[in-house]
């Protein structure tokens, strides 16, 4: 075989590969049945009919989703086509709602509501950056001074932590391993992971988020990376001013967050103390502390036992999976502040997983006397609350 020859049979080879890729149908006789037995046209009215059951297949109440479609339907209209007609917008908020909700993948929503698979996974895309755009603003208000403010006043009622604005923490956000991506995704936990950074308030509400790091990263390093660290750390951030503790004519205190010891202290971000041969003042203020951070662990158990999309690894590409945990907090904040939340969803946490601590635990002199001067206070007659001394 000549050379000719040689080219002519590779074209041929890729003329004929191309053809093989046509499509035989344009729409599957099983995706045909959609308006006849799809999930949406048999199920939806139905739950309409039943509080309950629509809160149970949703996770939030028919006010609720009537809410957020009427908020989001501009969005994510689609227009038809001379070819068909396209998916309404309900019905797209349905199938994203009913992925996180159940933790099913894009191919069990395909036999269900009877669209591709293809076509499930843009659905999916679409309305959880919809989501994002339109009530990021609505669920996460960009921080301000007045809203620094009303975080530490809940923090100072609910948990007795005067000068908190916030309990940070971190965690892995299981993936399927995405293609060439080497073992940057590859945690100490021995899966692979993105990183999602949390600060929450006294309602179990998400004040501030971040995700999308690598799974290798520690919890400090990822938290100093953004947007809102830095702001602090460079006093551009609306944080309120510095002032005397209740009940006490001085010092001054600044308004810090609270987080475990996987974080570096800070004078804007306090830890408890190490070690174990603790004083009883210094193991009075880690019970404190502690009392004042559980509330984003909490936050993160009602956010992966309502959204059961977290109990499994997102066989999605990283950038999807970052639409997808941004959509759940934004939906999490929204149903919080609509329908409540369940008492036993803040006892567990499923499916996610603590990130890695940083190695290093200095955080310099005005940070350590910042904790001092908090951990005399709360050994003082008007910073004690009566039952700490049964609790360390």
């Amino acid at each position: 075989m000549n050379r000719k020859q040689l080219i002519a049979l590779l074209l041929f080879r890729r003329r004929m590969k191309r053809r093989g890729n046509n499509r035989l149908i344009w729409v599957h006789p099983i995706n045909k049945m959609r308006q006849k037995v799809g999930t949406f046209y048999t199920l939806f009215e139905q739950l309409r009919n039943d509080d309950t059951k629509f809160f149970n297949y949703f996770r939030m109440s028919i006010t609720s989703f009537d809410e957020l479609h009427e908020r989001l339907k501009d969005s994510i209209q689609r227009k038809n086509t001379k070819m068909r007609n396209c998916i309404q917008p309900i019905e797209m908020l349905a199938i994203t709602l009913r992925y996180p909700a159940s933790g099913c993948t894009f191919t069990d929503l395909h036999y269900s509501f009877r669209v591709g698979i293809s076509t499930a996974r843009v659905i999916v895309r679409d309305v959880c950056q919809a989501l994002w755009k339109v009530m990021h603003s609505e669920c996460i208000p960009s921080p301000t001074k007045a809203v620094w403010e009303s975080v530490a006043n809940g923090f100072e009622q609910a948990a007795n932590f005067p000068h908190c604005i916030g309990a940070v923490d971190g965690k892995h956000i299981r993936i399927v391993n995405p293609v060439h991506s080497g073992s940057m995704y590859f945690n100490y936990k021995d899966y692979h992971s993105i990183v999602l950074m949390g600060i929450a308030d006294s309602k179990y509400r998400f004040v501030f988020m971040h995700v999308g790091s690598y799974g290798k990263e520690c919890d400090s390093s990822v938290f100093k990376q953004t947007q809102l660290w830095k702001s602090i750390e460079s006093s551009s951030n609306n944080l309120p001013e510095e002032k005397c503790l209740p009940g006490t004519e001085g010092p001054k205190v600044p308004y810090f967050i609270v987080g475990d010891a996987a974080f570096g202290l800070h004078k804007h971000l306090l830890r408890p103390y190490g070690g174990t041969h603790l004083t009883v003042e210094k193991r009075i203020f880690n019970y404190r502390l502690c009392r004042a951070r559980r509330y984003i662990e909490c936050a993160f158990g009602i956010l992966s036992n309502k959204w059961r999309i977290f109990h499994r690894p997102l066989n999605v590409q990283p950038e999807l999976a970052n639409d997808i945990v941004k959509a759940c907090i934004i939906l999490h904040n929204y149903v919080r502040d609509r329908d409540g939340y369940r008492i036993e969803d803040t006892t567990t946490i499923i499916g996610l997983e603590e990130v890695q601590g940083e190695t290093t635990t200095r955080g310099g002199v005005r940070a350590n006397n910042i904790r001092n001067i908090l951990c005399q206070y709360f050994v003082s007659s008007v910073g004690s609350v009566p039952w700490q001394m049964s609790k360390i």
